[in-house]
């Protein structure tokens, strides 16, 4: 299939505004994360630190999958070698690690045990 030059541009500019859009996203969330924290930890000690772990998770999973699809459109539409498809895959267990480190993080469960509940602490 051949792409026409225009297309390959217009990629590339969607691509960066996503991983844009995906690194103010992160960035938001780390100070709205960080305001939510401390405005639990006046409200009540022990919930703040676990606030702002969850507000901040939320914030970089919806960052990493947006990072992943900029990843995409880059390495489908305009960089099709073998290197930057293997980085791109290198890239996808990584962020695909993270979001499941995340999610154990924040829910307690591995993103496959949807209907289990949470172990109880203590």
């Amino acid at each position: 299939m051949d792409i026409a030059s225009g297309d390959l541009e217009l990629a590339q500019v969607i691509a960066n505004w996503i991983e844009t859009f995906a690194v103010v996203i992160i960035g938001v969330a780390a100070i709205g994360a960080f305001v939510r924290g401390v405005a639990q930890g006046m409200v009540r000690r022990g919930d703040a630190f676990d606030t702002f772990k969850r507000t901040l998770a939320r914030g970089l999973l919806i960052g990493l999958d947006l990072l992943i699809a900029g990843d995409i459109i880059t390495t489908v539409t305009v960089d099709q070698t073998l290197e930057n498809v293997l980085a791109l895959g290198l890239l996808v267990v990584i962020r695909t690690f993270l979001s499941w480190t995340l999610l154990l993080d924040m829910e307690g469960r591995w993103p496959w045990h949807r209907g289990d509940k949470p172990a109880k602490e203590g």
